[in-house]
């Protein structure tokens, strides 16, 4: 004969049963629900104790039959879903990245091999396909950087290109995507902001700043960004951009710029810090500038306004 105690505990038991049956039950009214369970070809005892996780697949699994694009997924983890997985006899819960997410990140797997310091979001993405081509006015610099991938595939030690003109003319936009290009055959490159490059630097540690500019030296492609518009100091010039340009002319490596002033107008900027003129030290940076590069002008409207 069962105890009081034993008597309680069975209808206790027969209750959370049918609670589970019927809250899993009303749970397969949705037809969304229905799909994910009947993809897990289990059995609907297992599946009813798993109820309320399983409604939590399918807030998220909505999303994901509605989506528009990555940028609004409003999922815990953006491009992924919190999905239902079995184990034994049982289920495990876990997120699976989308379609989308994969597809993004496999285009954007290149990005592994550049280096980018301060850059906008705008070059973050520049694009080949994306550059206004309609002003021929852009049309040497596309002829160069044609012939520049060419050889460049051929042989990495190539001049690269000093890109100098008017504010906002989309300078900093044409070399960053045919950076881009490049980081997407494989190859490993940098783009520097340099004011902001050197305004930071200026505050870490010497040997943390040593091993960054070592790895600025060495890397394949390097664009020096807005160079030019930073304040000439002796040491930005003499222990940053000096050692820096003698390595990579040393070793043929190829090496871009950005500035909204051409050769001449660069080597007075560089001949003036605090109020001390040096033409000598000056003179030695351009000489290296010019070693590592072509001279290309770009004067053209101004595409932010």
């Amino acid at each position: 004969m069962k105890t009081v105690t034993e008597a309680i505990s069975v209808k206790q038991a027969k209750n959370l049963e049918r609670a589970l049956d019927k809250e899993y039950n009303q749970a397969l009214e949705d037809p969304v629900f229905t799909e994910i369970v009947s993809k897990l070809q289990m059995d609907s005892d297992i599946l009813k104790r798993y109820t309320s996780s399983l409604q939590d697949c399918v807030e998220e699994y909505k999303h994901c039959k509605n989506c528009k694009n990555l940028l609004a997924c409003p999922n815990k983890i953006m491009g992924h879903c919190y999905l239902p997985f079995k184990s034994g006899n049982g289920l495990e819960f876990g997120y699976k990245a989308c379609r989308k997410y994969q597809k993004k990140q496999k285009e954007n797997h290149y990005l592994k091999n550049m280096y980018l310091y301060h850059v906008s979001d705008e070059l973050l993405h520049a694009s080949m396909k994306e550059i206004y081509k309609e002003d021929r006015k852009r049309f040497p610099i596309f002829k160069w950087e044609q012939e520049f991938l060419k050889k460049f595939e051929k042989d990495i030690h190539q001049k690269g290109l000093f890109l100098h003109g008017s504010f906002g003319s989309g300078k900093s936009y044409i070399l960053a995507a045919l950076f881009h290009e490049l980081a997407k055959k494989n190859y490993q490159c940098a783009i520097l902001f340099w004011p902001e490059f050197l305004n930071h630097n200026r505050g870490l540690y010497p040997s943390e700043f040593a091993e960054m500019l070592e790895k600025m030296k060495k890397v394949p492609l390097l664009l020096i960004d807005d160079i030019g518009a930073e304040n000439t100091t002796a040491w930005s010039r003499d222990d940053v951009l000096m050692p820096l340009l003698q390595y990579r002319m040393d070793h043929k490596l190829a090496t871009f710029f950005t500035s909204n002033l051409n050769y001449e107008e660069l080597e007075d900027h560089f001949s003036i810090s605090k109020n001390k003129v040096d033409i000598v030290k000056a003179r030695r940076i351009m000489e290296r500038i010019r070693f590592l590069t072509d001279e290309i002008e770009l004067v053209s409207d101004n595409l932010r306004k």
